[in-house]
């Protein structure tokens, strides 16, 4: 099925932040495992398979619509250094994830693909928990201070 150009177009930037998630949630995973951090490691290495799985609905989209999925134009990831500014640079990215998904919904629903819109839709709010996960843990490392959150993450009793 010949679908639109600009669908396409859209579903490509989604696919394209979607990959650039999936390969920054995995480091900072591993990154966090490294400093003993483990539930923390658990929540990002969670939301990189969540992502990969994402990215694979995109991909066979944009394939049924006889497009080209875009693998190879992969942005800038946010790789931060210590707890916080990792939480920090996840909640930036899905802010920015929120707003190519917002704009990719409005496309398909100006050009009637409303089954790519439910597809985009069911990864909108998917994001959307994500982020609210995302503020919640850097709420909390507001209100006990970062020592005592880093305590509480590491799964030790």
């Amino acid at each position: 099925m010949q679908g639109d150009k600009d669908v396409i177009r859209q579903l490509n930037l989604v696919l394209g932040q979607s990959l650039i998630a999936i390969n920054q949630y995995f480091l900072h995973a591993r990154i966090v495992k490294n400093w003993g951090v483990e539930e923390l490691n658990d929540s990002f290495f969670k939301q990189s398979i969540a992502e990969m799985k994402w990215s694979d609905e995109l991909i066979e989209r944009i394939l049924l619509l006889e497009g080209l999925p875009n693998l190879q134009e992969l942005g800038k990831l946010m790789i931060g250094e210590e707890v916080e500014e990792i939480l920090s640079c996840d909640l930036r990215l899905e802010q920015r994830k929120h707003d190519v998904l917002v704009e990719a919904i409005e496309v398909c629903t100006q050009k009637r693909d409303f089954v790519s819109r439910e597809l985009l839709i069911k990864l909108k709010d998917g994001n959307e928990e994500y982020e609210d996960w995302l503020q919640t843990q850097l709420e909390k490392i507001e209100e006990i201070g970062i020592q005592n959150y880093i305590q509480s993450q590491t799964g030790e009793e």
